[in-house]
This record gives structure tokens, sequence and C-alpha cells, in this order.
């Protein structure tokens, strides 16, 4: 399986966002679950970006991503500063935008979004893996 890295910069988004496309249509999911997955991705990538690297200015993200029988399976790899999900509250989605919290409404879509979201911290890094079983 290939592994992609990336600068840890918004501006390479749509080149994460275009890898999981290309292999989910490969793999056949439809192209409304397409979505999902690049949203999913797109929420991850954004997160190591924003919070594990916090505009370090030459950090890295390594991505994995690969059909695995009728599921794909998405890693994420970085060195940033660890992040624990367990502790983000899940975001009160009915209330106004004035009176809701910042943060944690990213891993509520990834939670959403995929079928399964795991995210380790080990002495290499986070690794983060998303999977979705095809419809």
């Amino acid at each position: 399986m290939p592994a992609y890295t990336f600068p840890a910069r918004f501006e390479y988004l749509d080149e994460i966002r275009d890898v999981v496309a290309e292999i989910a249509r490969a793999g056949g999911f439809s192209e409304k679950t397409i979505y999902f997955l690049q949203l999913a991705a797109d929420e991850a990538a954004s997160n190591i970006i924003e919070h594990a690297y916090a505009g370090l200015p030459d950090a890295y993200l390594s991505m994995t991503c690969e059909m695995q029988g009728d599921e794909i399976v998405i890693t994420m790899h970085d060195t940033g500063k660890a992040f624990n999900p367990a502790g983000v509250k899940e975001p009160n989605i009915k209330a106004n935008l004035s009176d809701r919290q910042i943060g944690g409404l990213g891993v509520y879509l990834m939670r959403k979004l995929m079928d399964t979201v795991h995210y380790e911290s080990t002495q290499s890094g986070n690794l983060l893996t998303m999977k979705k079983r095809k419809d």
C-alpha cells in the first residue's frame, strides 16, 4: 500500500481529497459516499494541521488509503502534539450558532461519516485510522 506524504498545510487538502476519491471510486463507492469520505479525510488532516502542528512550517503528515475487502481504510500519521479524542465532548448541533462551544465538530463529523474512527498516540507519533464499508 503506498503511503503519501503531504506538507501539513491547508493548501494540500485538495490533494488529500483527490487521493481518497480516486481510491474510493476504484473501490466502487457511490459519489455521495466518496464525498463523505473526502469530508472525513479533510477534517482529519485539518485537525492535524491546526492542532497537532499548530502552524509549524516544516511539518508533514503521511496518509495511506486502501481497499481492504469491501471497506476503505484511511490512516493518517503525524509527529505533532498528541490528542485525546475521548476528551472531545459531542457538540450540541441543535444549539444556535452563537451559543455553541468552539471545537469538536470535526471529530463529530468523522465519527458520523465513518464506520470506525480509531486514534492512538505512539512513540513514533499519532495514528488515526478511519474505516468505511461499501453501501
